[in-house]
């Protein structure tokens, strides 16, 4: 490697380097504010780099890593997921007087996974940038020990991780057995000329999907959702439902778009199939929830169908709206959880619909934030929701996927339903004296604010966006 190659993987050694020095500093000394930040200025450092680190792109860096606008674009993006975690995780934690440090290690780590997952362009940065971003979390979501439902959380997760990484290596090993290489490069140039054994690389391929459809937690494999959701504390909610699901979302993408893969049509078939039960189940399935944490979680179930709608079109068209879409769901997914954690306390979760009950009688500012943030998951205009669910609508017509788009519009409608069920209790009196709330922080206030400000200007002037993304988009290598 040479200094060009350095630059090129600056924002991944920033994050490396955050993490030794904040396990060296709860070394020396606990302070939860000392570590939360310092991990904040160093994510807020590697998200700087992206720009020196830009110069150096497109670059493939050994035969691991490829480094351009697309791979730039989607670190970015989880390492400002990861600065507003960090800052809703200081607040949450802060009112459980627990020694919180060694969260932000954990979180650390997963992110420098998050940004190796999206930048990979071999089998070996693969498996271990999936496992630096699983492994992490299972400390994340048990982290409140004295707590039941984390811990249950944490071990159904880590079962999870365990047994869709079992899949992955198998799939894995036979493409590498049908192929000859685990280069991604070489994957396509093998699968463009059609010499191969198919009946090792479908089976392959099919084995990777479904180790893809255990972290999207997509249809049949989201068992684990609604619980891991529900259990986790909500800032690692938030977290799990962005940069996870986001970085695994953006290698799927890059790695099924390869030009030959798409000769292998029968796991398209299996992609039209799954979103379609992800649509319908996770919109259904919600409905039947009283628990506003498992009605998100339902819905991320379906929010995750949708993409596979998108992922599915042929063109540019479709790779530029998954990516819309999934800024957006980032940006509306970290208001929404952020509003949960701002409104839990130190001892349970603010996840009853007692808990919002007449909320915008006692938190205007904050009802009004859920607000938007809900209806921009379902998809009402002036939000970037919106936005997104129209790209995504406008790729799946232009390949002519018409059955896909009657059943995504039909499930949306269902959607509206019960994200309006939880506007209908904000607004609503409190029939009860309302549980006792902590106060909202300033750094809390501050992120749900640039988070509207995201979610309005993403869903009135797209444009703003769009343009960074087609230009990463047409990058990827």
């Amino acid at each position: 490697m040479n200094g060009a190659d350095y630059l090129a993987i600056l924002p991944l050694i920033i994050i490396a380097g955050t993490a030794i020095v904040v396990m060296l500093a709860v070394a020396v000394h606990r302070s939860h504010l000392l570590s939360a930040s310092l991990a904040f200025a160093g994510l807020g450092a590697a998200f700087g780099s992206l720009w020196p680190a830009a110069t150096a792109a497109p670059r493939q860096v050994t035969p691991l890593l490829v480094i351009d606008d697309y791979s730039l674009f989607y670190i970015g993006l989880v390492v400002a997921a990861s600065m507003v975690f960090t800052l809703l995780a200081y607040n949450y934690f802060e009112r459980q007087h627990l020694e919180s440090d060694e969260l932000y290690i954990l979180m650390l780590v997963a992110t420098l996974g998050a940004g190796v997952l999206v930048s990979t362009s071999h089998f070996v940065t693969l498996f271990l940038g999936l496992e630096l971003l699983s492994v992490p979390l299972y400390g994340m979501i048990a982290y409140p020990q004295f707590k039941a439902l984390s811990l249950e959380a944490g071990i159904k997760y880590l079962v999870l991780a365990a047994v869709s990484a079992a899949f992955l290596v198998f799939g894995m090993a036979l493409v590498y057995g049908a192929l000859g290489t685990m280069y991604f490069g070489g994957i396509a140039m093998r699968l463009a000329t059609s010499t191969y054994d198919g009946w090792l690389v479908l089976p392959g391929l099919a084995l990777i999907a479904t180790g893809f459809g255990f972290k999207l937690a997509v249809v049949p494999f989201h068992l684990w959702t609604p619980d891991v959701y529900e259990g986790a504390p909500a800032p690692v909610t938030a977290y799990i439902a962005t940069v996870s699901k986001g970085a695994v979302f953006a290698l799927l993408l890059r790695y099924f778009d390869l030009p030959g893969v798409h000769r292998a049509g029968r796991i398209f078939l299996l992609f039209s199939i799954v979103a379609i039960a992800s649509m319908v189940a996770g919109n259904v399935l919600a409905l039947l929830q009283d628990n506003v944490k498992r009605i998100l979680a339902y819905s991320s179930i379906a929010h995750m169908g949708y993409l596979l709608v998108a992922f599915q079109a042929s063109g540019a068209l479709g790779p530029t709206a998954v990516t819309f879409y999934l800024v957006a769901y980032v940006v509306t997914s970290l208001g929404a959880f952020g509003v949960v954690s701002i409104l839990s306390d130190g001892t349970r979760e603010a996840d009853q619909f007692s808990d919002y009950q007449g909320l915008f009688w006692r938190r205007p500012a904050v009802a009004a934030v859920f607000t938007a943030m809900l209806l921009s998951l379902a998809g009402i205009p002036l939000t970037a929701g919106f936005i997104g669910k129209f790209f995504v609508v406008a790729a799946a017509t232009s390949s002519a996927m018409w059955g896909l788009v009657i059943v995504l519009a039909a499930t949306s409608g269902i959607g509206i339903y019960y994200y309006l069920r939880i506007v209908v209790a904000m607004y609503s009196p409190a029939a009860e004296t309302p549980p006792v709330q902590p106060s909202l922080a300033f750094s809390s206030a501050v992120v749900l604010a640039v988070l509207m400000v995201c979610l309005i200007l993403f869903g009135v002037f797209p444009q703003s966006v769009l343009g960074i993304i087609r230009q990463a988009v047409a990058s990827a290598i």
